[in-house]
C-alpha cells in the first residue's frame, strides 16, 4: 500500500501589513498548530495552502 504524502505551506499578512509564507513545508497537523499560532500573533488572513514537494508560495499581493 502506498503512503500519500501530503505538503502544506502557510500565507498570511502581518499586523504591519507585510504579507509573508511559510519557508517550509508541513503536515496537516502541524500546519494547523502553525496557523493558530500565527493567529495568536494577530497576523491576518492566515490561510494553509496546499503544496507539492519543493513549490514555494508567493506571498499575496
Amino acid at each position: 500500500m502506498a503512503i500519500t504524502m501530503e505538503n502544506f505551506g502557510l500565507t498570511w499578512t502581518d499586523p504591519d501589513g507585510t504579507a509573508r509564507t511559510s519557508g517550509v513545508s508541513y503536515d496537516q497537523a502541524n500546519a494547523s498548530h502553525r496557523k493558530q499560532e500565527l493567529e495568536d500573533a494577530h497576523a491576518e488572513d492566515v490561510e494553509i495552502v496546499e503544496t507539492k514537494p519543493g513549490e514555494r508560495l508567493q506571498p499575496k499581493c
